[in-house]
């Protein structure tokens, strides 16, 4: 991911330019352009596939959209475009925006968001694990397929990383899991997962 704004832009002007492009979020008003790759995709797509099995099998009034922007009401103009996000259909009545636009602005809509790491791990380790806590989003997976986080982040040696954040007391507590190990999700208990099912080919 890079940074690639000549100027701070307002939610207004993202909302305007660039809600409908997937390639791009905004933090702190500049525009970062995500930098999506075929790899990429493929574990996003493939993690969105079982997450929907799974909530169809169970039953949940969840769904996963196609596209969906998270944003809080907030002076930040940061605008958070996950690679999967799981909403809870019982609750988008309160949603400011949802009848109008994809856009969430209240954490409690959210159950679990997902992101694929790319080049800009910090972000996904650091700053969006402090974000989606703020919001309080019960879950925050982090898919380190291809070992690219710190070693304070993943360890040594680096290695694939599936990370389950779990959020306790307004902050996450994080698990992690490496190739052939059987993924807990807290908030999908029944899901059978391994980081191996989600790799691309």
């Amino acid at each position: 991911m890079t940074s690639i704004s000549p100027k701070t832009l307002t939610l207004e002007d993202f909302f305007s330019l660039y809600r409908d492009n997937p390639r791009y979020e905004l933090a702190d008003g500049e525009l970062i352009d995500m930098e999506p790759t075929g790899p990429h995709e493929t574990v996003s797509g493939k993690t969105a596939t079982q997450i929907g099995i799974h909530l169809v099998a169970e039953k949940l009034p969840w769904f996963i959209p196609r596209t969906c922007l998270i944003y809080p009401l907030a002076d930040a103009a940061t605008v958070r475009r996950p690679d999967v996000v799981v909403l809870d259909e019982t609750v988008l009545g309160n949603e400011p925006l949802w009848e109008r636009e994809p856009v969430i602005t209240l954490g409690r809509s959210v159950k679990l968001v997902v992101e694929v790491v790319s080049s800009n791990w910090e972000t996904d380790y650091a700053r969006k694990v402090e974000e989606y806590a703020l919001l309080g989003i019960p879950e925050y997976w982090i898919i380190d397929y291809r070992g690219l986080g710190g070693t304070a982040f993943i360890g040594k040696p680096k290695q694939p990383t599936f990370t389950v954040c779990q959020l306790v007391d307004d902050a996450y507590i994080q698990q992690q899991y490496r190739l052939d190990q059987p993924i807990h999700s807290p908030l999908l208990p029944r899901l059978q997962l391994k980081l191996d099912d989600i790799l691309p080919r």
